[in-house]
């Protein structure tokens, strides 16, 4: 996509990060064993609504890896200013680097980024010109599979046909009902967060 790399070293980010990529493997692993792989072979859902989920599952961790790796337009230690946009620069007082207006100094990655939003741990990196549209496609797609992944959890239980076979011997039917509990409340949490966060980005862009 003709985007740099660029790579933060931050541990706290690479927690925060590690948290998520957890949350969404615990769904993409349980959520088709319990739900989706049984009820398909009972009839009860069709291979579409499979494919579905993982194609949402794909596209969201894509979107997740895209825009913690892309370089959110980092300023360069000797940029070349045209001489027509001179007079919209200015010099930053932490970097000592001359700058565009509406850019901003991030402490945490130690430098300047063009039309800063904010440094988002999430992703470990900062949301800024160049990846600002990544970061809205991370969370539009996280809204979607959180919204696939509440739904299904409700309709195993009030909706879909009972389950004719299953293997109590296994883990996953053992604590089918905790692990469904953990992944409605995850689902919960991320989805009024990422909402939020995604219904505020777009009013900013709207303003």
């Amino acid at each position: 996509m003709g985007q740099r790399i660029h790579f933060v070293v931050d541990p706290q980010g690479w927690c925060c990060m590690g948290l998520i990529i957890f949350i969404w493997l615990y769904n993409t692993i349980f959520i088709p064993k319990v739900i989706l792989f049984p009820h398909f072979e009972e009839g009860n859902i069709s291979v579409v609504a499979v494919l579905c989920y993982y194609f949402c599952s794909l596209f969201c961790i894509g979107s997740l890896l895209r825009a913690s790796v892309a370089d959110p337009g980092k300023l360069p230690e000797n940029p070349k200013i045209p001489v027509t946009e001179r007079d919209y620069w200015e010099l930053c007082n932490k970097c000592n680097m001359m700058r565009p207006k509406r850019s901003h100094h991030c402490s945490r990655c130690g430098h300047c980024v063009r039309r800063m939003d904010h440094h988002c741990p999430w992703i470990n990196n900062c949301v800024g010109e160049d990846n600002h549209w990544l970061f809205l496609q991370l969370c539009f797609y996280t809204q979607i599979l959180s919204s696939y992944t509440l739904i299904l959890d409700f309709c195993h239980y009030y909706y879909f046909l009972p389950l004719k076979k299953d293997n109590w011997d296994v883990f996953v039917f053992r604590h089918e009902l905790a692990l469904l509990r953990i992944s409605a409340f995850m689902g919960l949490i991320i989805l009024g967060g990422i909402s939020q966060l995604f219904y505020t980005q777009l009013m900013g862009i709207f303003t």
